[in-house]
């Protein structure tokens, strides 16, 4: 089954010429069965490049998707075209307001790493958005930024800066090769990593969270949050194959210290095409998430956020 979008967001173009079955919403209307409610608070400056990416991974499932965009209600994107983000995007404010209930909710990065979350301007919102997510939302994924602000959050582990940046296509072990989110998954995979600040594994520990994914060099990747119906993902799974490569060019374009991203390029040459050696480890864990959605999401929308509940 396709993903729902609209049929002017530039990701439906960029999708159907992939091969993702992609739907109208005129489409999905006539059929008789619910699709997935999913809502993306995109926090990264590059709104339709991680549209796209997101998009691509939730939607290679056999399950109807629709997709809802949501941005922070006072602060302004300066990377995105202001008529893209009135067109798809609505303010958390509103969503909040109108009371609808979604069953998963991605919560983007930002590169905003080097600042204290309490200095970050949108952090009271951000804050009752992972507030109203227990009452609203059936599963919720933070990712890189995202996924250490909610840790820090409901359990108190901090971000801590490192004295160079954790950049280039790092080795994983699994370590929960039972979990339901990790079907499939190999004994170890390579995952795309950027970033200036760690979640460290005692840590992690000490708050009684388990970590499914982790790495020697990089510590934590995915730690699973079930009081609060959570999964943070530190890393980047949803990169496209280029995405590192721009973040390196556009850093050596820019004068700033940066080493070439490890393990990517073959022989480390930056004037050699990147390899993409994760794309359906990517596709696995955001399918496995979907799935469980679906297996444990109550059909009435209402219901959704009630102590009953289990992700």
């Amino acid at each position: 089954m396709p993903i729902k979008l609209p049929a002017d967001l530039p990701a439906f173009d960029v999708l159907t010429r992939e091969g993702v079955m992609v739907m109208a919403e005129e489409q999905a209307a006539r059929q008789d069965i619910r699709p997935l409610r999913i809502g993306l608070l995109n926090l990264m400056p590059k709104k339709i490049q991680t549209e796209n990416q997101f998009a691509r991974l939730i939607g290679a499932t056999p399950l109807q998707i629709e997709l809802s965009l949501i941005r922070m209600s006072e602060h302004q994107t300066k990377n995105t075209a202001a008529e893209h983000m009135e067109t798809f995007y609505r303010p958390f404010s509103e969503v909040a307001e109108t009371g609808e209930k979604f069953d998963g909710l991605i919560i983007t990065g930002a590169p905003i790493e080097h600042l204290p979350f309490e200095d970050v301007t949108y952090w009271d919102e951000l804050t009752q958005v992972f507030d109203w997510t227990q009452d609203h939302v059936h599963s919720t994924f933070g990712v890189c930024w995202g996924g250490m602000a909610m840790i820090n959050y409901f359990h108190g582990v901090e971000k801590h800066l490192l004295d160079a940046k954790a950049f280039g296509a790092v080795r994983h072990s699994n370590l929960a090769p039972a979990s339901p989110y990790l079907r499939g998954f190999s004994d170890d995979m390579v995952i795309p990593v950027s970033r200036w600040t760690e979640i460290r594994r005692n840590e992690v520990d000490a708050a009684g969270l388990p970590v499914l994914i982790d790495s020697s060099e990089t510590g934590p990747c995915l730690v699973e949050d079930p009081c609060h119906r959570a999964l943070y993902i530190f890393n980047h799974l949803e990169y496209d194959s280029g995405t590192l490569k721009e973040e390196y060019d556009r850093d050596v374009a820019a004068g700033k210290p940066i080493n070439v991203p490890a393990n990517y390029y073959p022989g480390d040459d930056p004037s050699k095409q990147p390899q993409n050696r994760w794309r359906s480890h990517a596709h696995l864990l955001y399918g496995n998430w979907i799935n469980q959605i679906y297996q444990s999401t109550p059909f009435e929308l209402s219901l959704i956020g009630k102590a009953t509940n289990t992700a």
